[in-house]
C-alpha cells in the first residue's frame, strides 16, 4: 500500500509526474495495471489544481517580488518550450507537448501553457489528458518490458 501511495505521489509530483510513477510502482512489484489507471488518473488530476493555482492563488502571490520573478521565469520557458507548437498545432500541439516523456513536458507545463495562450480549458482539459495518457502507455509498456527482463 506505502508503494502505490509513492507512485501516486510521484504521478502528483512535478519532479515526476506518471512518467516516474509508473515506472516506481511496477519496479516494486504491484500490479502493473492498478499502477498505470492510479498514476494515469493521479496525472490528470493535476490540471484542474493546476488551473485552480493559476486563475486564483497566482493573482495573489504574484505580488511577492520572489515568486514573480520566478513565475515569469516557468512564464517564459513554457512559452519558448512549447510556444510555436502549440500556437501553429492548437489541440494537438498541446497534446503532443504533454505527451513527450520527457523531463519538463508533461501536464505541470502543459496546464501553465494553456494558462498561458488563453486556450479554452475544456479543450486544455483533453488535450493535457490525451497526451498524458499517450505518455503513459509508453513509460508503462518500457516499464513492464524492462521489469521481464
Amino acid at each position: 500500500m506505502l508503494d502505490l501511495l509513492t507512485s501516486v505521489l510521484w504521478s502528483l509530483s512535478p519532479f515526476g509526474e506518471a512518467k516516474v510513477g509508473i515506472p516506481y510502482g511496477i519496479m516494486k512489484g504491484l500490479n502493473s495495471y492498478l499502477v498505470f489507471v492510479v498514476c494515469f488518473l493521479a496525472n490528470v488530476v493535476v490540471f484542474p489544481l493546476m488551473m485552480f493555482f493559476l486563475e486564483h492563488i497566482n493573482r495573489y502571490l504574484i505580488r511577492w517580488r520572489f515568486y514573480k520573478k520566478s513565475a515569469l521565469y516557468i512564464a517564459k520557458r513554457a512559452k519558448t518550450g512549447s510556444g510555436k507548437k502549440i500556437e501553429k498545432f492548437g489541440f494537438f500541439g498541446l497534446m503532443f507537448f504533454v505527451m513527450i516523456p520527457l523531463p519538463g513536458t508533461g501536464v505541470y507545463a502543459g496546464s501553465i501553457a494553456s494558462y498561458l495562450f488563453g486556450i479554452e480549458k475544456k479543450k486544455a482539459f483533453w488535450a493535457n489528458t490525451l497526451g498524458i495518457f499517450i505518455s503513459s502507455v509508453f513509460v508503462w509498456t518500457v516499464a513492464v518490458s524492462m521489469n521481464k527482463i
